[in-house]
């Protein structure tokens, strides 16, 4: 059995609009929501990441109008209880805190019980997703998009690792823009990068090492050893720096307009289950998470801990996320841990319509 504590950090949004008049693609998660802007004053502790005047969560919105008792039972409909209480929210480590105060972001930490085994011990794993926004405009040259990031997530390590966190997964494509809506292959595939031996995997070995962490990395792949392939794919790497594995999203969206196989089509990974040293771990990417089937499949390999990255609109499903997460936990009897990125992304070019 594993009993988990579950760490989520979110980032503020900076400026992201093109130069050139264009479309912008708004991305929103349960937690938080943002558009972009061009002030980069400090948001409060609790909406780093959140523009004034959007909705900015349920849970926010239900707790500033509910009474504390009626808040109870309405978190307990809507989204049940761990063995018989409300899922705990807990105090974040004054080093974490003070790492996500010097670089603008919140931390929040839950904990989920385990039924006890009895002949079993419980395993208690500390596992967290990160949300942030693009920090610079999508037409700013590719490598000062992708360093910016980098030093993004290079602090989100740190505050993870600060509050204990044995594994870590980044949202879905998390070195680039959420272009793919724009249909246009360049520059964007030019953010693809070979998932063993990337500059973004090396990166990250660095600070899996250093930190004694297992990081998720979802990057847009170029397999270099077949002519150059693009996929959605998500790198498992080892909290000693190896890397365990990577899985190659299963199912692409072709929803109207928004088609992904522009630029790769559905993976060849099948379902894999990552053996960590933490825990058995899977990467249900995106899209996936509209599959049952999909979810079943991580279950059936073993799965103790499936992660969701995403980077989607908010327009498109965001009333499905969540119920369809809790109910791939509870169908499959593991732990179910969703991320979305946040903000607004402004591309150059109008989207490519198709009628």
């Amino acid at each position: 059995m594993i009993r988990s504590l579950s760490t989520r950090l979110f980032a503020r949004t900076f400026a992201t609009t093109a130069t050139e008049a264009g479309s912008s693609a708004k991305s929103a998660s349960s937690s938080a929501k943002s558009t972009s802007t061009s002030s980069s004053s400090t948001n409060p502790p609790g909406d780093r990441g959140w523009t004034k005047g959007e909705f900015h969560s349920v849970e926010e919105t239900l707790e500033k109008h509910i009474p504390p008792t009626e808040l109870e039972e309405v978190k307990r409909v809507l989204y049940g209880l761990n063995q018989g209480e409300l899922v705990q929210t807990l105090k974040v480590p004054a080093k974490a805190q003070k790492i996500a105060d010097e670089y603008d972001f919140d931390v929040s930490i839950s904990k989920f019980n385990a039924a006890d085994e009895g002949e079993r011990e419980p395993r208690s794993v500390r596992f967290g997703v990160t949300q942030n926004s693009m920090h610079l405009p999508t037409d700013a040259p590719i490598q000062d998009q992708i360093q910016s990031l980098w030093d993004i997530h290079e602090n989100f390590v740190k505050a993870a690792a600060a509050a204990g966190t044995n594994v870590l997964c980044f949202q879905e494509a998390w070195t680039m823009p959420f272009a793919f809506c724009t249909r246009e292959k360049l520059p964007w595939i030019n953010f693809a990068e070979c998932a063993e031996t990337g500059p973004t995997t090396k990166f990250l070995q660095k600070l899996a090492r250093q930190h004694n962490m297992v990081l998720v990395s979802p990057i847009l792949e170029r397999d270099e050893k077949h002519g150059g392939t693009i996929w959605n794919t998500a790198v498992v790497i080892g909290n000693n720096g190896n890397i365990i594995g990577k899985h190659r999203k299963n199912h692409i969206p072709r929803v109207g307009d928004f088609n992904e196989s522009t630029y790769y089509m559905e993976g060849n990974t099948g379902h894999p289950v990552f053996d960590t040293a933490f825990g058995k771990i899977a990467v249900n990417i995106c899209y996936g998470r509209h599959h049952p089937l999909n979810w079943m499949g991580f279950g059936l390999n073993g799965a103790e801990i499936v992660f969701n990255p995403s980077a989607t609109v908010g327009a498109l499903s965001e009333p499905m996320w969540g119920i369809e997460g809790r109910n791939a936990a509870i169908a499959n009897t593991y732990f179910v841990a969703g991320n979305n990125r946040v903000g607004t992304e402004t591309f150059p070019h109008e989207f490519t319509r198709y009628v």
